[in-house]
């Protein structure tokens, strides 16, 4: 029989760079005394931020809901954005905050992304937007999407927190749509402690999210918008220049432990992984598992209370569905009826831990847990 871990095992932990490389930036800090306002580590930071990640123009933000915030602004949205149901509660209230109304939009059942067969019939003549999201990293359908978006005259604003440096056939999964969020909270693959970004494809975009993330200042005396305070301090962009220098390598030992997961976990009964698609770069920010309770035995939720009992602290991610909280299953779109698939994902899935320092013994001790072994 499998023992109880000797520690907690969370779903996920930051990775922090060698304290050292850290320290030499402080100094400079300190020395400078500049802490905030476009200094010269934001500035270095969003240039290497571009260049790693492949994309034209970035703008970092102090986190990643006040860059969907950002987003929704910068291109005037109004009236109806569709969504999806299956994401963390950042992606719907970023709209709300907006005065916009969230239309939720069924998944689909492969990777769990906003399902394009079911965009259209949701449209209407108050619809501006899709704001998807790249679940777990997995990108979604960019070119029905985008299809779509195109015949109705719609923008498309992809909540790419999970999707750091995934890239399909080489090419950077930011650069589809009109703007791409990404989030550098301390639980993702890529973390400057708190933090974000708002993606572009043009000077003219990027400016105009300058302006509204730091109040609306064009200059001294200008304010061209009722703009907002998003800026990302030096000590954030600072600790994120030297998280670049080590991220390819945080990204290589989450690959490590989804390996192990997929070939312990590989043949056991009632038991779904995914699997990564074929000519994406993926950054394994986290590791889903469904479990369908006839053939594996058991419920997701006895799976988890297990597992808590045993010191892993799995997370039902995302569990429940947007749609299900109180501010928002008042709305049409959100009647359990018209979102069966989320609805089922969202009761069979668990995240398993998967971090950079997660030892490799307590991967199989949890593998072993999960194979009744």
């Amino acid at each position: 029989m499998t023992k109880k871990l000797n520690r907690p095992i969370y779903v996920t932990q930051p990775a922090l760079p060698p304290l050292e490389e850290f320290a030499d930036y402080l100094r400079q800090i300190w020395d400078s005394k500049i802490l905030t306002n476009n200094g010269p580590f934001h500035q270095q930071f969003e240039e290497e931020l571009a260049e790693y990640l492949g994309v034209k123009y970035l703008s970092v933000f102090s986190n990643g809901t006040l860059a969907l915030v950002t987003a929704l602004q910068a291109l005037r949205i109004t009236g109806e954005v569709i969504t999806t149901p299956f994401s963390f509660v950042a992606t719907t209230h970023s709209l709300w905050w907006n005065n916009i109304k969230p239309v939720f939009v069924d998944i689909e059942p492969e990777y769990f992304n906003l399902d394009p067969e079911k965009i259209e019939s949701a449209i209407t003549p108050q619809t501006t937007a899709i704001m998807p999201v790249h679940v777990y990293g997995n990108p979604c359908n960019v070119d029905k999407i985008q299809r779509i978006a195109d015949t109705y005259g719609l923008k498309v604003i992809y909540d790419a927190a999970h999707a750091f440096g995934v890239t399909v056939n080489g090419n950077s999964i930011l650069n589809y749509g009109d703007l791409s969020i990404l989030s550098f909270h301390a639980t993702k693959t890529f973390n400057t402690i708190e933090g974000g970004a708002i993606i572009c494809h043009d000077k003219k975009t990027k400016q105009r999210i300058d302006f509204l993330k730091n109040f609306g200042f064009a200059d001294e005396v200008t304010v061209v918008a009722p703009g907002i305070n998003a800026k990302m301090n030096e000590l954030q962009a600072a600790y994120g220049l030297v998280q670049l220098k080590h991220v390819d390598e945080y990204i290589d030992k989450r690959k490590s432990i989804a390996g192990i997961y997929r070939n312990m976990l590989n043949n056991v009964n009632g038991l779904r992984m995914l699997n990564d698609i074929p000519g994406v770069r993926h950054s394994y920010t986290y590791f889903p598992v469904l479990f369908e309770e006839k053939s594996y035995g058991v419920t997701r939720d006895e799976v988890y209370e297990m597992l808590r009992r045993n010191n892993i602290n799995g997370r039902r991610y995302f569990y429940p569905l947007i749609s299900q909280f109180p501010t928002y299953r008042g709305l049409a779109s959100a009647k359990p009826e018209n979102l069966s698939i989320g609805s089922l994902i969202a009761n069979q899935v668990i995240c398993l831990p998967i971090y950079p320092d997660l030892e490799e013994k307590y991967v199989i001790q949890l593998c072993k847990l999960l194979t009744k072994k």
